[in-house]
């Protein structure tokens, strides 16, 4: 029996409990966040919505807010760059620059020149007004 064949087997025995998407991340830079790494919390009381969204490290000029209806998109640019001087070479980095976006629907619309955006410590709130519903208006039959 040729004994690198053996040697083979005891190689994938031992890779195989690895998971299939097991890979070795890049060096220089991460990626940029999935939109599901935007993490919120929405609240709903009977006037608004309360919503509270991780984003640390980013300055509020980055961050875009845009409401349609009852649908929220939060975007930012992230700008994280690489500082060297001339006496120092970078050797390893896990910054990263781009933009990332999430959208989610909420229950009912938002009356959106009501809306408020604040950002501190990493966290932004939106207080967002639910739309007031118009009123029962009687249609004239002819």
């Amino acid at each position: 029996m040729n004994p690198l064949v053996n040697r083979n087997r005891l190689l994938d025995q031992l890779f195989r409990d690895f998971p299939s998407s097991y890979s070795i991340q890049p060096l220089h830079g991460d990626p940029l966040p999935a939109p599901e790494q935007i993490k919120i919390d929405v609240k709903n009381n009977a006037r608004s919505f309360t919503v509270h969204a991780e984003m640390p490290g980013l300055k509020k000029d980055d961050i875009h807010v845009t409401v349609d209806g009852n649908v929220v998109t939060i975007q930012a640019e992230v700008k994280q760059h690489d500082a060297e001087t001339d006496d120092e070479r970078l050797v390893h980095s896990e910054r990263y620059y781009g933009s990332v976006q999430r959208s989610f629907a909420l229950p009912a619309a938002v009356s959106e020149a009501k809306v408020k955006a604040k950002y501190e410590d990493g966290i932004l709130t939106l207080n967002l007004p639910k739309e007031a519903p118009n009123g029962s208006k009687k249609i004239a039959v002819s």
